[in-house]
């Protein structure tokens, strides 16, 4: 038998089963602000491997869910933090508009991930009635990541209130990196 060294690659649609949790979520990734200023989202927690139904909000429309993947990160001022989800579907994801359903205002909150609280940090007052935006982002493969973002002094989410620029974006990169790097 012929070993290959370095080992292979796992496939792109095994890689959330074969990759152990810490290379699907690292420890650390880069972000910018909206000046252009350098930030590093920090992981702060990862959840326990659970149903879609527990993880996903209802209107999140992911079909062929197989089960979800969730993480908490902080950025490196403390100040927001963002849980991270990862479904994980049976074949490439349905085209789905990216923007609010007719008749929902732009500045409501998307239906997304559910808030994974983590005790001792900054991610400790993080749940349903603190997320105040959200990003969602997929491709080809079978995955989609979508977050849901807030405050870490665990402020409630004022309805019709615009997310900051700086809070919209922490919820973009962090689902845009996270997709790129499990499926790039």
């Amino acid at each position: 038998m012929t070993m290959l060294w370095p080992p292979a690659e796992p496939a792109v649609s095994d890689r959330w089963r074969l990759w152990p949790a810490t290379e699907i979520f690292p420890a650390q990734l880069p972000g910018t602000t909206p000046s252009g200023a350098r930030t590093t989202y920090v992981l702060v927690g990862i959840a326990p491997e659970s149903p879609c139904a527990a993880a996903f909000q209802d209107g999140a429309r992911l079909p062929g869910c197989v089960t979800a993947l969730r993480a908490t990160y902080t950025e490196s001022t403390q100040t927001f933090v963002a849980t991270a989800g990862i479904a994980v579907l049976t074949g490439p994801p349905p085209a789905g508009p990216s923007a609010p359903p007719a008749g929902r205002s732009p500045n409501a909150r998307p239906a997304t991930v559910r808030p994974y609280p983590v005790q001792g940090g900054p991610a400790e007052l993080f749940g349903q009635r603190q997320y105040t935006t959200g990003a969602r982002e997929s491709g080809r493969e079978r995955y989609v990541v979508l977050t849901a973002a807030g405050y870490s002094d665990g402020r409630p989410y004022t309805r019709g209130l615009a997310a900051t620029p700086r809070l919209r974006g922490v919820a973009e990169q962090l689902a845009r990196a996270l997709h790129r790097r499990l499926t790039g």
